[in-house]
């Protein structure tokens, strides 16, 4: 029995447990704090609440029929709510029922309301039936009335229309015939009507005849043949008649102004024929004196006579401008050859001015779509010498140099009549080219000259390295030739213009900047001693560039970066006034990149010179007996000398290149990446080297460290870091020679430490290396090779690639006296420090 119990205990246990999910839900939908219903309910620990102490026993009675209460309560509770959930079915199958009822009563009422409105609709039907009957009937009648109205109008129109135009009442005629033209467009859709198509025929027959009378009327008053003054009267009727004309077929009103045109410009065509005098280009302000004339004759007689809409002012300067450009053309090719630039300028300056003043007088409406437009004008460029972008005075007088100093008017932007004469000039244009080209080849050849006759510029420390005058007057005569030749043609003249550039920037930069470079030259060394050094005070023995060559070589360099960022922005501008089609054609790399190998140059040239003036003490450096030196004291004298030079050299390069001073910062780390490695190979001439000697060789090369990291800013008053590029360079370089210095200072025995040592120190790790340090070390032919078999035998166990120009100190055992010397060169280095 108790095992059942027990089972069935577990079963019900088993029941009872829901699901984690399940159980929240149930928290949240009935919180409650009894501990009886926490899912996790303990019982022991429950009694153990309920029953802490031995004493609280007593009342064991009390608890339990306590629990039984509340037992009693929680079976009633749930025999409730079984019950009341007993009843749900029932009264659930009730309450649809009910549904379904008032679902059937409410289809029911929806019928009747669709009943009683259809028949609400078909009452309103049969009401409006007549209402719609007499809308129709009226709206029928009102049209009957008006189309009866507007075809009695017609017939008296077209009656009177007829007419006026046999007594040629053209006051009367040009609202009439609008007025009948208006009436006859109603009739459109009645036109199978005969009587209605015989009207609108009659319309039109009136209009021809019209038409043809007042062609008629204006041949009779401007004949083909001269001109005559006309008197007030025909003018007022052919005033009127041109109101006609308005309403007229399109092409009337054309005729009208063709034969006008061509007969106002009749004499202009006799008096610039071509082989006459006058026609030809010097003498092209006549023609435009000749327009002007005319143009205010026309004002004075005409004005009043053709409508204003029509812009006959305008009308005739186009057409005078059209025919202009086609004699123009025509002349221009017959007498090709005695078209010189002078001439060539000096007609397309009075051509531009001309068109510049349609310009402001008219507003271009008349023109055609062949007319050729410039496009809208670029910004300005920030370059100096390419922002004052203007064309010639108006006064101004041709010439075939361009005046670059002399103050230009601004262009007019958004000219619509910009070109339509002056395009005829641009297939000549190449003889403006051709002489730009001479202007050019004679401008370098004047810098040439002058560069001869007053030699290099003077040094001035205070300045800086000057930029070469003739650079400025090149690009300024660049920006003259770019903004002129622009002005007269944005097509293939621009890329032959660009083409002349190219050629003269390349010839400046071989002729000027090149070509004036100080030559090196190179003596030889030998025999040079540590004595001699010691005399060596001004560096006069060593074969140097001297002041005037050093700044010569600064100005250069600073030209030449002045040229390449310039030469960029003129390929900019070029790129922006050139035609959109020919952008690509626009390139001028070739040439900056030419100002960058004269930049390179220079900077060579001065790392060359000072590299060759410190070469001697390096010389020196690699001869001296260092086995013999017998203790540690001031820096030697080819220290001496190489800070010496440097301090010559490194401030008058540096003043020099103050306007261009990522360019020192090149020359700075080119040197150092020069020198250094020059330096470590004079070290491994240094052979053999005592203990005494290579503290002394660390000691000064520790000191030409601290000079090299002090290159930048030496001899200044105002001291700047060390760009970090260039400190990295020297910091890497030193301390590796230091490194090796400090190889060669360690015992040789133990042989395995001595190699781990080697490894540790140096990056390079090769054979080679060590050989020379063997060497440096004195070591005979025996010892060496026995270290080098040593060597090829631990280089694969250990950990290569250490960093050179780290500080690693030697961690091997060394005997004391050893580690003594090289504390004691430490302090002594810290001490000069």
């Amino acid at each position: 029995m108790e095992d059942e119990e027990l089972d069935l205990a577990d079963e019900l246990e088993a029941a009872l447990q829901l699901a984690p999910e399940v159980q929240l839900a149930i928290e949240q939908v009935f919180p409650s704090q009894d501990p009886l219903d926490r899912a996790d309910f303990n019982a022991v620990e429950y009694i153990n609440t309920l029953f802490p102490t031995e004493q609280s026993l007593a009342n064991i009675d009390d608890v339990v029929n306590k629990i039984r209460l509340k037992i009693r309560r929680l079976d009633d509770n749930i025999r409730t709510v079984v019950r009341a959930h007993t009843n749900v079915g029932q009264d659930g199958r009730e309450a649809l029922e009910e549904a379904q009822k008032a679902i059937q009563q409410l289809f029911g009422k929806i019928k009747d309301i669709k009943d009683k409105a259809e028949k609400s609709e078909q009452m309103v039907k049969e009401i409006t039936r007549d209402i719609k009957q007499l809308d129709h009937a009226k709206r029928h009648l009102t049209t009957s009335i008006t189309t009866l109205n507007h075809l009695h109008m017609l017939a008296g129109g077209v009656d009177s229309l007829e007419a006026m135009t046999r007594r040629r009442q053209y006051g009367e005629l040009a609202n009439l015939l609008q007025g009948v033209v208006n009436v006859l467009e109603h009739f459109n859709k009645y036109m199978g009507i005969p009587q209605i198509r015989q009207l609108s025929e009659r319309v039109k027959a009136a209009q021809d005849e019209l038409g043809q009378q007042i062609l008629a009327d204006f041949e009779e008053a401007f004949p083909s043949q001269g001109t005559k003054q006309r008197s007030a009267g025909p003018s007022n009727v052919l005033r009127d008649a041109c109101l006609v004309a308005n309403v007229l077929d399109p092409r009337i009103k054309q005729e009208i102004i063709k034969k006008f045109i061509k007969q106002h410009l009749s004499e202009y065509l006799v008096l610039f024929q071509e082989n006459q005098d006058v026609a030809w280009l010097d003498k092209i302000d006549r023609r435009y004196a000749w327009i002007k004339r005319q143009l205010v004759d026309y004002e004075e007689k005409y004005g009043r006579m053709f409508p204003a809409e029509w812009c006959m002012t305008e009308r005739i300067a186009v057409d005078f401008c059209h025919i202009t450009r086609m004699e123009l053309g025509k002349i221009m090719r017959a007498r090709a050859r005695e078209i010189e630039v002078k001439l060539l300028l000096f007609a397309i300056q009075r051509t531009t001015n001309f068109e510049g003043l349609l310009a402001k007088r008219f507003s271009g409406s008349t023109l055609t779509e062949t007319v050729v437009k410039k496009p809208d004008p670029p910004p300005p460029s920030t370059n100096p010498f390419l922002e004052d972008e203007s064309v010639l005075d108006e006064d101004e007088a041709p010439s075939e140099k361009a005046d670059v100093d002399k103050p230009q008017k601004p262009k007019v932007p958004n000219n619509p009549f910009h070109g339509i004469i002056s395009k005829c000039f641009e297939p000549h244009l190449y003889v403006y080219i051709e002489s730009q080209d001479r202007n050019l080849g004679e401008l370098i050849d004047r810098f040439v000259g002058d560069f001869k006759a007053q030699g290099p510029p003077k040094p001035n420390v205070d300045e800086g390295g000057a930029v070469l005058p003739s650079c400025a007057d090149l690009f300024v005569y660049y920006k003259k030739c770019m903004v002129q030749c622009s002005q007269l043609s944005t097509g293939e003249p621009m890329i032959a213009l660009t083409t002349i550039f190219q050629k003269y920037l390349r010839e400046y930069a071989w002729k000027i900047l090149s070509g004036n470079l100080p030559k090196t030259t190179s003596t030889s060394s030998s025999g040079l001693t540590i004595t001699s050094l010691l005399k060596e005070k001004d560096g006069s023995e060593v074969a140097k560039f001297t002041l005037e060559e050093l700044c010569l070589i600064c100005s250069i360099l600073s030209t030449a970066e002045y040229c390449l960022a310039t030469t960029q922005q003129l390929e900019e501008k070029l790129k922006e006034k050139v035609d959109a089609s020919l952008v690509e054609r626009i390139t001028l790399m070739g040439e900056m990149d030419t100002f960058s190998t004269v930049i390179s140059s220079s900077i060579q040239l001065l790392v060359q010179d000072l590299d060759g003036a410190c070469d001697p003490a390096l010389t020196a450096m690699s001869k001296m007996q260092w086995q013999n030196v017998e203790h540690v004291g001031d820096q030697s004298p080819y220290v001496t000398s190489v800070i010496l030079h440097i301090k010559q050299n490194v401030p008058i390069i540096r003043d020099n290149l103050a306007s261009t001073r990522k360019y020192f910062t090149q020359f700075c780390i080119k040197f150092a990446n020069c020198f250094i490695p020059k330096f470590i190979n004079h070290l491994f001439k240094c052979k053999p080297i005592s203990m005494v000697g290579a503290e002394q060789l660390l000691l000064d090369t520790h000191s030409l460290k601290m000079v090299l990291l002090d290159l930048p800013s030496i001899g200044s008053q105002v001291v700047r870091k060390a760009p970090a590029s260039y400190t990295k360079i020297v910091v890497k370089g030193m301390t590796r020679a230091e490194m090796i210095l400090k190889v060669v200072m360690a015992p040789h025995e133990p042989a395995v430490v001595f190699v781990d040592n080697y490894i540790k120190l140096l990056s390079d790790c090769t054979t080679d290396t060590f050989q020379k340090i063997l060497e440096m070390k004195g070591l005979k032919r025996s010892e060496q090779s026995s270290m080098l078999d040593l060597f090829r035998q631990r280089l694969p166990a250990l950990p290569s690639g250490a960093e050179s120009g780290g500080c690693v100190s030697l961690t091997a055992p060394t005997p004391e006296q050893e580690s003594s010397r090289i504390r004691k060169l430490e302090k002594l280095i810290k001490k000069r420090l």
